[in-house]
Protein backbone atom coordinates (compact mmCIF):
# COMPACT_ATOMS: atom_id res chain seq x y z
CA UNK A 1 0.00 0.00 0.00
CA UNK A 2 2.66 2.46 0.90
CA UNK A 3 4.14 1.38 -2.91
CA UNK A 4 0.93 2.53 -3.86
CA UNK A 5 0.72 5.71 -2.42
CA UNK A 6 4.59 6.69 -3.14
CA UNK A 7 3.88 5.91 -7.22
CA UNK A 8 0.16 8.05 -7.14
CA UNK A 9 2.53 11.13 -5.08
CA UNK A 10 4.81 11.14 -8.25
CA UNK A 11 2.19 10.59 -10.57
CA UNK A 12 0.26 13.46 -9.52
CA UNK A 13 3.44 15.91 -9.06
CA UNK A 14 4.17 15.28 -13.05
CA UNK A 15 0.84 16.38 -13.69
CA UNK A 16 1.02 19.40 -11.34
CA UNK A 17 4.16 20.12 -12.83
CA UNK A 18 3.36 20.04 -16.78
CA UNK A 19 -0.50 21.34 -16.48
CA UNK A 20 0.01 24.20 -14.40
CA UNK A 21 -0.20 27.18 -15.76
CA UNK A 22 3.19 29.36 -16.82
CA UNK A 23 3.94 33.00 -17.61
CA UNK A 24 4.38 31.84 -20.92
CA UNK A 25 2.23 31.96 -23.93
CA UNK A 26 0.25 29.51 -25.25
CA UNK A 27 2.62 28.29 -28.52
CA UNK A 28 5.43 28.27 -26.42
CA UNK A 29 3.95 25.75 -23.52
CA UNK A 30 3.30 23.95 -26.65
CA UNK A 31 6.60 23.63 -27.72
CA UNK A 32 7.96 22.67 -24.16
CA UNK A 33 5.10 20.26 -23.28
CA UNK A 34 4.52 18.27 -26.26
CA UNK A 35 4.57 14.52 -26.07
CA UNK A 36 7.69 13.80 -26.47
CA UNK A 37 9.13 15.94 -24.22
CA UNK A 38 7.09 15.25 -21.55
CA UNK A 39 7.55 11.44 -22.41
CA UNK A 40 11.96 12.45 -21.77
CA UNK A 41 11.59 14.60 -18.72
CA UNK A 42 9.33 11.33 -17.20
CA UNK A 43 11.62 8.67 -17.83
CA UNK A 44 14.78 11.18 -17.14
CA UNK A 45 13.40 11.85 -14.28
CA UNK A 46 11.87 8.39 -12.63
CA UNK A 47 14.89 6.60 -13.96
CA UNK A 48 17.20 8.32 -11.64
CA UNK A 49 18.03 5.78 -9.20
CA UNK A 50 17.66 2.45 -11.28
CA UNK A 51 18.83 3.31 -14.97
CA UNK A 52 22.80 4.10 -15.91
CA UNK A 53 23.61 7.47 -15.44
CA UNK A 54 24.34 7.55 -19.33
CA UNK A 55 21.08 6.30 -19.94
CA UNK A 56 19.25 9.60 -17.39
CA UNK A 57 21.43 11.80 -18.98
CA UNK A 58 20.18 10.74 -22.83
CA UNK A 59 16.84 11.60 -21.45
CA UNK A 60 17.48 14.52 -19.69
CA UNK A 61 19.74 16.26 -22.44
CA UNK A 62 17.10 16.27 -24.79
CA UNK A 63 14.85 18.30 -22.83
CA UNK A 64 17.20 20.89 -21.57
CA UNK A 65 14.85 23.72 -22.74
CA UNK A 66 13.23 23.51 -19.77
CA UNK A 67 15.78 24.53 -17.44
CA UNK A 68 14.02 27.73 -16.93
CA UNK A 69 10.77 26.59 -16.14
CA UNK A 70 11.45 23.50 -13.29
CA UNK A 71 13.92 23.30 -10.86
CA UNK A 72 13.60 20.41 -10.53
CA UNK A 73 14.72 19.44 -13.91
CA UNK A 74 17.54 21.51 -13.34
CA UNK A 75 18.63 19.60 -10.10
CA UNK A 76 18.90 16.61 -11.37
CA UNK A 77 20.37 17.41 -14.92
CA UNK A 78 23.58 19.31 -12.74
CA UNK A 79 23.32 16.08 -10.56
CA UNK A 80 23.91 14.08 -13.42
CA UNK A 81 26.48 16.07 -15.05
CA UNK A 82 28.54 15.42 -12.49
CA UNK A 83 27.65 11.70 -11.91
CA UNK A 84 28.94 11.36 -15.39
CA UNK A 85 32.20 13.13 -14.51
CA UNK A 86 31.02 15.78 -16.88
CA UNK A 87 32.68 18.63 -14.83
CA UNK A 88 32.70 22.10 -17.79
CA UNK A 89 29.30 21.00 -18.91
CA UNK A 90 27.99 21.36 -15.17
CA UNK A 91 30.04 24.68 -15.07
CA UNK A 92 28.74 25.82 -18.07
CA UNK A 93 25.20 24.54 -17.63
CA UNK A 94 25.14 26.18 -13.37
CA UNK A 95 26.21 29.18 -15.57
CA UNK A 96 22.63 29.70 -17.66
CA UNK A 97 20.39 29.05 -15.07
CA UNK A 98 22.76 31.16 -11.86
CA UNK A 99 20.99 34.15 -11.01
CA UNK A 100 21.65 36.69 -8.43
CA UNK A 101 18.27 36.65 -7.00
CA UNK A 102 17.47 32.74 -6.85
CA UNK A 103 19.10 30.68 -4.56
CA UNK A 104 20.22 27.27 -6.10
CA UNK A 105 22.30 24.94 -3.74
CA UNK A 106 23.92 22.87 -6.62
CA UNK A 107 24.47 25.68 -9.09
CA UNK A 108 26.32 27.49 -6.40
CA UNK A 109 28.15 24.75 -5.10
CA UNK A 110 29.90 23.85 -8.61
CA UNK A 111 30.50 27.38 -9.54
CA UNK A 112 32.24 28.46 -6.46
CA UNK A 113 34.53 25.09 -6.71
CA UNK A 114 35.35 25.81 -10.18
CA UNK A 115 36.51 29.00 -9.11
CA UNK A 116 38.46 27.45 -6.08
CA UNK A 117 39.87 24.87 -8.24
CA UNK A 118 40.99 27.81 -10.60
CA UNK A 119 42.52 30.31 -7.51
CA UNK A 120 39.97 32.92 -8.11
CA UNK A 121 39.33 33.13 -4.26
CA UNK A 122 37.14 36.05 -4.38
CA UNK A 123 34.47 34.48 -6.98
CA UNK A 124 34.44 31.08 -4.98
CA UNK A 125 33.95 33.47 -1.53
CA UNK A 126 30.53 35.15 -3.56
CA UNK A 127 29.60 31.91 -4.35
CA UNK A 128 30.20 29.41 -0.65
CA UNK A 129 28.61 32.47 1.45
CA UNK A 130 25.35 31.92 -0.96
CA UNK A 131 25.77 28.40 0.10
CA UNK A 132 24.88 29.50 3.82
CA UNK A 133 21.43 31.26 2.90
CA UNK A 134 20.46 28.88 1.12
CA UNK A 135 20.77 26.01 3.73
CA UNK A 136 18.61 28.42 5.39
CA UNK A 137 15.59 26.53 3.56
CA UNK A 138 17.44 23.20 3.93
CA UNK A 139 17.89 22.61 8.17
CA UNK A 140 20.24 19.78 7.07
CA UNK A 141 23.03 21.81 5.60
CA UNK A 142 22.50 25.43 7.74
CA UNK A 143 25.60 27.22 7.63
CA UNK A 144 27.56 23.73 7.17
CA UNK A 145 28.96 23.36 3.73
CA UNK A 146 29.50 27.09 2.92
CA UNK A 147 31.14 27.48 6.08
CA UNK A 148 33.30 24.81 5.87
CA UNK A 149 34.24 25.51 1.98
CA UNK A 150 34.42 29.28 3.35
CA UNK A 151 37.23 27.89 5.44
CA UNK A 152 39.32 26.01 3.62
CA UNK A 153 38.63 29.13 0.73
CA UNK A 154 40.98 31.19 3.23
CA UNK A 155 43.54 28.87 3.70
CA UNK A 156 44.16 28.78 0.26
CA UNK A 157 45.04 32.25 0.38
CA UNK A 158 46.96 31.49 4.09
CA UNK A 159 44.97 32.97 6.15
CA UNK A 160 45.07 30.58 8.70
CA UNK A 161 42.81 32.54 11.45
CA UNK A 162 39.86 34.01 8.64
CA UNK A 163 40.07 29.91 7.75
CA UNK A 164 39.56 28.94 11.60
CA UNK A 165 36.82 31.69 12.17
CA UNK A 166 34.83 30.37 9.23
CA UNK A 167 35.36 26.52 10.54
CA UNK A 168 33.81 27.91 14.22
CA UNK A 169 30.88 28.92 12.80
CA UNK A 170 29.97 25.73 11.99
CA UNK A 171 26.95 24.74 13.45
CA UNK A 172 27.47 22.68 16.82
CA UNK A 173 25.84 18.90 16.03
CA UNK A 174 28.58 19.16 12.67
CA UNK A 175 31.44 19.06 15.99
CA UNK A 176 32.90 15.53 15.00
CA UNK A 177 33.28 17.18 11.37
CA UNK A 178 34.47 20.68 12.72
CA UNK A 179 37.14 18.42 14.35
CA UNK A 180 38.37 16.52 11.25
CA UNK A 181 38.89 19.84 9.02
CA UNK A 182 40.57 21.71 12.18
CA UNK A 183 43.17 18.69 12.10
CA UNK A 184 43.12 18.99 8.50
CA UNK A 185 44.18 23.13 8.94
CA UNK A 186 47.07 22.17 11.13
CA UNK A 187 48.51 19.65 9.16
CA UNK A 188 47.97 22.48 5.66
CA UNK A 189 49.34 25.35 7.82
CA UNK A 190 52.34 23.18 9.44
CA UNK A 191 51.40 23.65 13.05
CA UNK A 192 53.75 22.50 15.48
CA UNK A 193 50.18 21.30 16.74
CA UNK A 194 49.62 19.05 14.30
CA UNK A 195 50.04 15.39 15.98
CA UNK A 196 48.28 16.52 18.86
CA UNK A 197 45.27 17.17 17.12
CA UNK A 198 45.45 14.12 15.08
CA UNK A 199 45.68 11.83 18.16
CA UNK A 200 42.89 13.65 19.95
CA UNK A 201 41.45 13.08 17.26
CA UNK A 202 41.66 9.28 16.89
CA UNK A 203 41.42 8.38 20.35
CA UNK A 204 37.98 9.90 20.70
CA UNK A 205 35.49 7.82 21.98
CA UNK A 206 32.24 9.49 21.04
CA UNK A 207 32.92 8.81 17.34
CA UNK A 208 34.92 6.32 15.44
CA UNK A 209 37.68 8.16 13.83
CA UNK A 210 39.84 5.43 13.18
CA UNK A 211 40.17 6.01 9.23
CA UNK A 212 42.15 9.04 10.79
CA UNK A 213 45.04 6.69 12.03
CA UNK A 214 46.11 7.05 8.09
CA UNK A 215 46.23 10.60 7.76
CA UNK A 216 48.31 10.50 10.28
CA UNK A 217 50.82 7.71 9.35
CA UNK A 218 50.39 9.60 5.77
CA UNK A 219 51.30 13.02 7.64
CA UNK A 220 54.69 11.37 9.44
CA UNK A 221 56.13 9.65 6.37
CA UNK A 222 55.73 13.48 4.25
CA UNK A 223 57.57 14.42 7.49
CA UNK A 224 59.85 11.18 7.50
CA UNK A 225 58.96 10.18 10.56
CA UNK A 226 58.94 6.62 9.46
CA UNK A 227 59.59 4.94 12.75
CA UNK A 228 56.49 6.60 14.42
CA UNK A 229 54.61 5.77 11.43
CA UNK A 230 55.28 2.46 11.59
CA UNK A 231 54.39 2.57 15.37
CA UNK A 232 51.12 4.37 14.74
CA UNK A 233 49.81 1.84 12.00
CA UNK A 234 50.74 -1.00 14.37
CA UNK A 235 48.69 -0.03 17.07
CA UNK A 236 45.91 1.22 15.15
CA UNK A 237 46.27 -2.03 13.26
CA UNK A 238 45.29 -3.87 16.95
CA UNK A 239 42.31 -2.07 18.24
CA UNK A 240 40.52 -1.59 14.15
CA UNK A 241 42.01 -5.03 13.03
CA UNK A 242 38.80 -5.01 10.18
CA UNK A 243 39.61 -1.42 8.69
CA UNK A 244 40.97 -1.99 4.64
CA UNK A 245 42.54 1.64 4.75
CA UNK A 246 44.85 0.30 7.35
CA UNK A 247 45.23 -2.97 6.59
CA UNK A 248 46.95 -1.94 3.53
CA UNK A 249 48.46 0.85 4.93
CA UNK A 250 50.40 -1.77 7.12
CA UNK A 251 51.22 -3.84 4.01
CA UNK A 252 52.48 -0.96 1.87
CA UNK A 253 55.24 0.20 4.94
CA UNK A 254 55.83 -3.00 5.89
CA UNK A 255 57.33 -3.15 1.93
CA UNK A 256 58.79 0.09 2.01
CA UNK A 257 56.14 1.62 -0.46
CA UNK A 258 55.98 4.65 1.63
CA UNK A 259 55.76 6.57 -1.56
CA UNK A 260 52.28 5.27 -2.85
CA UNK A 261 50.81 6.00 0.47
CA UNK A 262 52.21 9.46 0.51
CA UNK A 263 51.20 9.35 -3.05
CA UNK A 264 47.20 9.12 -2.12
CA UNK A 265 47.13 12.43 0.05
CA UNK A 266 48.83 15.45 0.92
CA UNK A 267 47.32 17.73 3.91
CA UNK A 268 49.43 20.49 2.27
CA UNK A 269 47.37 20.74 -1.12
CA UNK A 270 43.68 22.04 0.06
CA UNK A 271 42.32 20.37 -2.48
CA UNK A 272 42.73 16.85 -0.88
CA UNK A 273 41.25 18.20 2.24
CA UNK A 274 38.29 19.21 0.46
CA UNK A 275 37.78 16.09 -1.02
CA UNK A 276 38.51 14.23 2.69
CA UNK A 277 35.03 17.08 3.41
CA UNK A 278 33.21 15.59 0.08
CA UNK A 279 34.16 11.90 1.05
CA UNK A 280 32.51 12.53 4.51
CA UNK A 281 28.97 13.63 3.21
CA UNK A 282 28.82 11.36 0.70
CA UNK A 283 29.43 8.32 3.33
CA UNK A 284 26.49 9.98 5.62
CA UNK A 285 24.18 9.83 2.74
CA UNK A 286 25.44 6.35 1.71
CA UNK A 287 24.42 5.64 5.34
CA UNK A 288 20.85 6.65 4.52
CA UNK A 289 20.50 4.62 1.71
CA UNK A 290 20.48 7.56 -0.63
CA UNK A 291 23.06 5.95 -2.82
CA UNK A 292 22.48 8.37 -5.32
CA UNK A 293 23.77 11.46 -3.45
CA UNK A 294 26.09 9.61 -1.97
CA UNK A 295 27.73 9.38 -5.50
CA UNK A 296 27.39 13.05 -6.67
CA UNK A 297 29.46 14.13 -3.52
CA UNK A 298 31.65 11.19 -4.39
CA UNK A 299 32.01 11.96 -7.77
CA UNK A 300 32.85 15.64 -6.24
CA UNK A 301 35.56 14.02 -3.82
CA UNK A 302 37.20 12.50 -6.30
CA UNK A 303 37.41 15.27 -8.98
CA UNK A 304 39.45 16.83 -6.20
CA UNK A 305 41.83 13.76 -5.26
CA UNK A 306 41.33 11.75 -7.82
CA UNK A 307 44.89 9.93 -6.43
CA UNK A 308 43.44 8.12 -3.15
CA UNK A 309 41.80 5.33 -5.31
CA UNK A 310 40.43 3.73 -2.08
CA UNK A 311 37.07 6.10 -1.75
CA UNK A 312 35.89 4.48 -4.72
CA UNK A 313 35.20 1.34 -3.03
CA UNK A 314 31.90 3.57 -1.02
CA UNK A 315 31.35 3.85 -5.08
CA UNK A 316 31.59 0.57 -5.75
CA UNK A 317 29.15 -0.68 -2.74
CA UNK A 318 26.88 2.51 -3.99
CA UNK A 319 26.64 0.83 -7.32
CA UNK A 320 26.26 -2.53 -5.84
CA UNK A 321 23.26 -1.46 -3.58
CA UNK A 322 21.76 0.48 -6.47
CA UNK A 323 21.83 -2.83 -8.67
CA UNK A 324 24.08 -1.19 -11.29
CA UNK A 325 26.37 -4.37 -11.04
CA UNK A 326 28.68 -3.48 -14.14
CA UNK A 327 29.57 -0.21 -12.80
CA UNK A 328 29.98 -1.61 -9.62
CA UNK A 329 32.23 -4.28 -10.88
CA UNK A 330 34.43 -1.71 -12.81
CA UNK A 331 35.11 0.35 -9.80
CA UNK A 332 35.85 -2.71 -8.00
CA UNK A 333 38.61 -3.81 -10.97
CA UNK A 334 39.85 -0.22 -10.03
CA UNK A 335 40.64 -0.27 -6.48
CA UNK A 336 42.91 -3.74 -7.14
CA UNK A 337 45.61 -1.97 -8.10
CA UNK A 338 46.03 -0.20 -3.98
CA UNK A 339 47.23 -3.31 -3.17
CA UNK A 340 46.66 -6.85 -2.36
CA UNK A 341 44.44 -6.06 0.66
CA UNK A 342 42.02 -4.09 -1.72
CA UNK A 343 42.55 -6.31 -4.27
CA UNK A 344 41.34 -9.48 -1.98
CA UNK A 345 38.09 -7.43 -1.18
CA UNK A 346 37.30 -6.10 -4.74
CA UNK A 347 37.51 -9.93 -5.76
CA UNK A 348 34.98 -11.21 -3.07
CA UNK A 349 32.52 -8.47 -3.65
CA UNK A 350 32.88 -8.99 -7.67
CA UNK A 351 32.49 -12.47 -6.91
CA UNK A 352 28.57 -11.91 -4.96
CA UNK A 353 27.70 -9.62 -8.32
CA UNK A 354 28.46 -12.90 -10.30
CA UNK A 355 25.97 -14.65 -7.79
CA UNK A 356 23.49 -12.62 -9.61
CA UNK A 357 24.72 -11.82 -13.14
CA UNK A 358 25.54 -15.03 -13.85
CA UNK A 359 25.00 -18.39 -11.05
CA UNK A 360 26.58 -19.58 -8.07
CA UNK A 361 29.33 -21.84 -10.22
CA UNK A 362 30.97 -18.90 -11.96
CA UNK A 363 31.09 -16.89 -8.39
CA UNK A 364 32.95 -19.62 -6.85
CA UNK A 365 34.75 -20.42 -9.74
CA UNK A 366 36.02 -16.49 -9.70
CA UNK A 367 37.14 -16.38 -6.25
CA UNK A 368 38.72 -19.20 -6.85
CA UNK A 369 40.85 -18.02 -9.71
CA UNK A 370 41.75 -15.27 -7.43
CA UNK A 371 42.47 -16.82 -4.64
CA UNK A 372 45.06 -18.77 -6.68
CA UNK A 373 46.82 -15.32 -7.71
CA UNK A 374 47.83 -14.93 -3.98
CA UNK A 375 51.71 -15.52 -3.78
CA UNK A 376 51.26 -16.00 -0.04
CA UNK A 377 47.64 -16.13 0.92
CA UNK A 378 47.51 -15.66 4.79
CA UNK A 379 44.77 -16.69 7.97
CA UNK A 380 42.22 -14.27 6.68
CA UNK A 381 42.47 -15.05 2.57
CA UNK A 382 41.85 -19.01 3.82
CA UNK A 383 38.77 -17.51 6.36
CA UNK A 384 37.38 -15.65 3.65
CA UNK A 385 37.44 -18.11 0.90
CA UNK A 386 35.66 -20.80 3.70
CA UNK A 387 33.08 -18.48 4.61
CA UNK A 388 32.40 -18.12 0.73
CA UNK A 389 32.41 -21.82 -0.39
CA UNK A 390 29.81 -22.10 3.17
CA UNK A 391 27.78 -19.53 2.10
CA UNK A 392 27.27 -21.51 -0.84
CA UNK A 393 27.02 -24.74 0.37
CA UNK A 394 30.12 -26.32 -0.91
CA UNK A 395 30.93 -27.51 2.76
CA UNK A 396 33.88 -29.71 2.11
CA UNK A 397 35.76 -27.14 -0.09
CA UNK A 398 34.72 -24.91 3.22
CA UNK A 399 35.97 -27.54 5.95
CA UNK A 400 39.40 -27.28 4.29
CA UNK A 401 40.23 -23.66 3.92
CA UNK A 402 38.75 -23.29 7.70
CA UNK A 403 41.60 -26.06 8.56
CA UNK A 404 44.26 -24.02 6.54
CA UNK A 405 43.21 -20.71 7.92
CA UNK A 406 43.63 -22.45 11.65
CA UNK A 407 47.12 -23.70 10.81
CA UNK A 408 48.00 -20.15 9.63
CA UNK A 409 46.53 -17.93 12.92
CA UNK A 410 48.04 -16.98 15.79
CA UNK A 411 46.98 -19.48 18.61
CA UNK A 412 45.73 -16.58 20.52
CA UNK A 413 43.73 -14.99 17.77
CA UNK A 414 39.84 -13.75 18.60
CA UNK A 415 38.86 -15.65 15.68
CA UNK A 416 39.61 -19.18 16.40
CA UNK A 417 36.34 -19.99 18.30
CA UNK A 418 34.14 -18.58 15.33
CA UNK A 419 36.77 -20.35 12.79
CA UNK A 420 35.98 -23.65 14.52
CA UNK A 421 32.20 -22.99 15.10
CA UNK A 422 31.79 -22.49 11.02
CA UNK A 423 34.10 -25.72 10.28
CA UNK A 424 31.96 -27.53 12.96
CA UNK A 425 28.68 -26.76 11.52
CA UNK A 426 30.48 -27.67 8.27
CA UNK A 427 31.14 -31.07 9.26
CA UNK A 428 27.54 -31.17 10.49
CA UNK A 429 26.08 -30.65 6.93
CA UNK A 430 27.40 -33.29 5.26
CA UNK A 431 26.65 -35.86 8.27
CA UNK A 432 30.31 -35.95 9.92
CA UNK A 433 28.39 -35.24 13.38
CA UNK A 434 31.69 -36.28 15.13
CA UNK A 435 34.08 -34.21 13.71
CA UNK A 436 31.48 -31.37 14.04
CA UNK A 437 30.89 -32.13 17.72
CA UNK A 438 34.35 -31.53 18.41
CA UNK A 439 34.83 -28.25 16.98
CA UNK A 440 31.49 -27.16 18.41
CA UNK A 441 32.68 -28.15 21.91
CA UNK A 442 35.95 -26.73 21.58
CA UNK A 443 34.62 -23.47 20.75
CA UNK A 444 32.87 -22.85 23.46
CA UNK A 445 35.60 -24.08 25.88
CA UNK A 446 37.77 -21.09 24.58
CA UNK A 447 34.33 -18.60 24.23
CA UNK A 448 31.58 -20.51 26.60
CA UNK A 449 29.32 -17.35 26.44
CA UNK A 450 28.30 -17.52 22.12
CA UNK A 451 25.06 -17.89 21.96
CA UNK A 452 24.10 -19.33 19.26
CA UNK A 453 27.06 -21.78 19.07
CA UNK A 454 25.28 -23.15 22.79
CA UNK A 455 22.09 -23.23 20.67
CA UNK A 456 23.50 -25.09 17.45
CA UNK A 457 24.83 -27.75 19.46
CA UNK A 458 22.10 -28.43 22.16
CA UNK A 459 19.25 -28.48 19.14
CA UNK A 460 21.41 -30.94 17.02
CA UNK A 461 21.56 -33.28 20.30
CA UNK A 462 18.03 -32.55 21.03
CA UNK A 463 16.59 -33.50 17.69
CA UNK A 464 19.61 -36.62 17.52
CA UNK A 465 17.71 -37.54 21.01
CA UNK A 466 20.88 -37.44 23.07
CA UNK A 467 22.00 -35.55 26.23
CA UNK A 468 18.50 -34.35 26.62
CA UNK A 469 19.42 -32.59 30.05
CA UNK A 470 22.76 -30.94 29.22
CA UNK A 471 21.22 -29.64 26.16
CA UNK A 472 18.20 -28.33 28.27
CA UNK A 473 20.64 -26.47 29.95
CA UNK A 474 22.61 -24.99 27.71
CA UNK A 475 19.19 -23.64 25.67
CA UNK A 476 18.39 -22.17 28.97
CA UNK A 477 21.92 -20.34 28.85
CA UNK A 478 21.74 -19.71 25.32
CA UNK A 479 17.88 -17.69 25.93
CA UNK A 480 19.29 -16.19 28.75
CA UNK A 481 22.36 -14.32 26.67
CA UNK A 482 20.06 -13.48 23.57
CA UNK A 483 16.30 -12.98 25.25
CA UNK A 484 14.88 -12.00 22.34
CA UNK A 485 16.44 -14.23 19.48
CA UNK A 486 13.69 -16.24 18.23
CA UNK A 487 15.19 -19.57 17.20
CA UNK A 488 17.16 -20.35 20.46
CA UNK A 489 13.77 -19.81 22.11
CA UNK A 490 12.45 -22.40 19.48
CA UNK A 491 15.32 -24.41 20.43
CA UNK A 492 14.43 -24.14 24.18
CA UNK A 493 10.40 -24.86 24.06
CA UNK A 494 11.28 -28.05 21.55
CA UNK A 495 13.58 -29.22 23.92
CA UNK A 496 10.97 -29.12 26.31
CA UNK A 497 8.47 -30.88 23.70
CA UNK A 498 11.26 -33.85 23.50
CA UNK A 499 11.15 -34.00 27.13
CA UNK A 500 7.40 -34.29 26.81
CA UNK A 501 6.75 -31.05 29.18
CA UNK A 502 4.39 -29.72 26.79
CA UNK A 503 3.23 -27.00 28.81
CA UNK A 504 6.33 -25.43 29.03
CA UNK A 505 6.93 -26.77 25.32
CA UNK A 506 3.61 -24.79 24.34
CA UNK A 507 4.73 -21.28 26.30
CA UNK A 508 8.42 -20.71 24.53
CA UNK A 509 7.46 -21.86 21.10
CA UNK A 510 4.04 -19.60 21.74
CA UNK A 511 7.01 -16.86 22.12
CA UNK A 512 9.06 -18.10 20.05
CA UNK A 513 6.16 -17.76 16.65
CA UNK A 514 5.57 -13.91 17.75
CA UNK A 515 9.47 -13.40 17.42
CA UNK A 516 9.35 -15.16 13.94
CA UNK A 517 5.88 -15.44 12.85
CA UNK A 518 6.69 -16.61 9.24
CA UNK A 519 8.65 -19.07 9.66
CA UNK A 520 7.47 -23.09 8.77
CA UNK A 521 9.57 -24.70 10.98
CA UNK A 522 9.25 -22.75 14.34
CA UNK A 523 5.53 -22.66 13.32
CA UNK A 524 5.53 -26.55 13.28
CA UNK A 525 6.90 -27.29 16.37
CA UNK A 526 4.22 -24.50 17.68
CA UNK A 527 1.47 -26.61 15.93
CA UNK A 528 2.71 -30.11 17.42
CA UNK A 529 2.53 -28.60 20.84
CA UNK A 530 -0.54 -27.11 20.42
CA UNK A 531 -1.73 -30.76 19.09
CA UNK A 532 -0.07 -32.79 22.29
CA UNK A 533 -2.13 -30.44 24.68
CA UNK A 534 -5.76 -31.26 23.04
CA UNK A 535 -5.84 -28.31 21.20
CA UNK A 536 -6.14 -29.93 17.92
CA UNK A 537 -8.47 -26.97 16.17
CA UNK A 538 -5.57 -24.52 17.04
CA UNK A 539 -3.10 -26.97 15.94
CA UNK A 540 -5.43 -27.46 12.61
CA UNK A 541 -5.35 -23.81 12.43
CA UNK A 542 -1.27 -23.34 12.36
CA UNK A 543 -0.56 -26.10 10.10
CA UNK A 544 -3.06 -25.16 7.62
CA UNK A 545 -1.17 -21.66 7.78
CA UNK A 546 1.95 -23.27 7.26
CA UNK A 547 1.25 -24.60 3.99
CA UNK A 548 0.22 -20.93 2.96
CA UNK A 549 3.95 -19.88 3.67
CA UNK A 550 6.11 -18.80 0.38
CA UNK A 551 8.90 -20.28 2.87
CA UNK A 552 7.48 -23.81 3.06
CA UNK A 553 9.29 -26.89 1.69
CA UNK A 554 7.91 -29.02 0.11
CA UNK A 555 8.78 -32.21 2.66
CA UNK A 556 7.24 -30.13 5.14
CA UNK A 557 4.26 -29.41 3.31
CA UNK A 558 4.23 -32.90 2.90
CA UNK A 559 4.39 -33.65 6.51
CA UNK A 560 2.00 -31.48 6.82
CA UNK A 561 -0.56 -33.07 4.90
CA UNK A 562 -0.36 -36.21 7.22
CA UNK A 563 -0.92 -34.45 10.40
CA UNK A 564 -3.86 -32.67 8.97
CA UNK A 565 -5.36 -36.11 8.27
CA UNK A 566 -4.00 -38.47 11.02
CA UNK A 567 -2.73 -35.60 13.41
CA UNK A 568 0.29 -37.05 15.74
CA UNK A 569 -0.42 -40.69 17.43
CA UNK A 570 0.54 -39.54 21.21
CA UNK A 571 -1.22 -37.10 23.16
CA UNK A 572 -1.71 -36.29 26.56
Amino acid sequence: MKFFFKNIYIILFFLVAFLSPTYSLAKNNEAHYNKKNISNYFLGIVSVNNASDEKVFNYLNKVQLLKDKHTKFNIEFLRNLILLEKFDEAVSFSKKIWKEDEFFFEADLILGLDFFIKKDYKNSKRHFERLNKISRYNLFFQDFIGNVLLAWNEAGQKNQKESIEFLNKVPKPYRHIIKTQRTFLECYFDTGDTELYFEKLINDEKYNFSRYNFFLVNHLLHKNKNLKAKQIIKISREKHNSNLLLKQTEVLLLRKENKKIKDFFDCRNTEHSVAEFFYLIANLYSSESDYQLSNFYLKISLLFNDRFLSNKALLAENYYFQNKNQMSKKNYNLIKSIGNVYSWYASKNISRILLYDKDKEHSVDFLKKEFDLISEPNFENYYDLANFYKENEYYKESIKYYSLALKNVSVDHYLIPKILDRRGTSYERIGNWEKAEIDLNKSLEILPEQAHVLNYLAYTWIDKGINLEKGLKMLEKAAELKKEDGYIIDSLGWAHYVKENYIKAEFFLQKAVELLPLDPIINDHYADALWMMNKDIQARYVWKYILSLNDTEQKLKDNINKKLIFGISKKL
